[in-house]
């Protein structure tokens, strides 16, 4: 038995005004909810809303005040995509606020508080292809490897913040990188700048608002264009000698080599006078061996003399012999 059709009128009523109140139950207050977005911009929050979707795909919180966000509640949106949170007051640290969110891949947090982004900031966000951090005047440091888990980055911006200094390392390993924004900060580029500007020539990435990517100290190269900068840098940075200073390594040059010549004369000296004396020692010994038979011959002579009979006379006879070395001392003794 079908009811009559003033009860399926007063049913059909029912179910949309429970489905209205459902719907105005899981949106927070002062945001408009969507299919599977919500919208809570320009509503001065100073908190993060908590009665969010679980759904929820698109999140924007943009010009409001809020200051901090909560990893537990903003971890249970584990399938948010987009995260729009520019114009607040964030400022406190973002480490593991995002470890959840593996799915995300848009986040704008430009035009807050933010000091430092380290390695555990964006390391869980492994979708992210678009970061905005720029416009965070207090934002002084980024780590190196703070992108190491973010592969698919293709558009980071850090314009307008406090930053004066980017390692390469923190942008030469995103394979995916597009665009980089640096218009506007104060850089300094001295010669540990010297690697990142050729990056900036040798990457192909695209830099937005080129005419304002300057340097800003040293006083010397204030004003000078990105990465234009780099020719300069290669002159001031890199090794270059002038006149005086091949002048100098030559000298130095024929001093080391004066030092060698000099010490290897001193060494062949020594070796010398280290052979002569070891020989003359020898022949002095063989000397006194040969004395004993020449005094035997020269007494032999005398002997002779005193009979008369010549010295020469045994150099001429075949049958005496005598020592070979004693000749020169008897030619010399006759």
């Amino acid at each position: 038995m079908s009811p009559p059709n003033g009860h399926k009128s007063l049913w059909l009523v029912l179910l949309l005004g429970m489905g209205v109140m459902a719907k105005s139950l899981n949106c927070p207050a002062k945001c408009t909810c969507q299919y599977l977005e919500v919208n809570c911009t320009g509503q001065q929050l100073q908190d993060f809303p908590t009665t969010i979707p679980l759904d929820t795909r698109q999140l924007i919180l943009a010009t409001n005040n809020i200051s901090y966000l909560p990893s537990v509640e903003l971890n249970f949106l584990s399938d948010l995509v987009y995260l729009d949170c520019r114009e607040n007051a964030i400022s406190e640290d973002l480490d593991f606020a995002f470890i959840s969110l593996n799915k995300l891949i848009y986040l704008d947090l430009s035009f807050n508080n933010l000091t430092r982004v380290t390695f555990t900031t964006f390391s869980q966000l492994s979708s992210l292809v678009v970061l905005k951090i720029s416009d965070n005047p207090n934002l002084v440091e980024i780590e190196k490897d703070s992108f190491a888990n973010n592969s698919w980055l293709r558009h980071l911006d850090v314009s307008r913040t406090g930053l004066t200094f980017l390692d390469i390392s923190i942008v030469k390993d995103l394979p995916n990188l597009k665009s980089l924004g640096l218009s506007e900060n104060l850089w300094n580029c001295n010669c540990s700048f010297l690697e990142f500007t050729i990056w900036m020539k040798e990457s192909g990435v695209r830099f937005p608002d080129p005419e304002n990517i300057s340097c800003y100290s040293p006083a010397a190269l204030h004003g000078w264009l990105m990465p234009g900068v780099e020719s300069e840098l290669h002159y001031t940075c890199l090794l270059h000698l002038h006149d005086t200073d091949y002048a100098f390594l030559g000298l130095i040059g024929f001093c080391i080599f004066s030092a060698g010549t000099v010490a290897a004369w001193l060494a062949g000296m020594c070796v010398v006078l280290y052979e002569f004396h070891t020989t003359r020692g020898g022949d002095d010994e063989d000397e006194d061996e040969d004395e004993e038979p020449c005094i035997s011959y020269f007494l032999t002579n005398y002997y002779r003399s005193s009979v008369n009979v010549s010295p020469l006379a045994p150099l001429f006879m075949p049958n005496v012999s005598f020592p070979g070395t004693c000749i020169s001392t008897f030619l010399i003794s006759a």
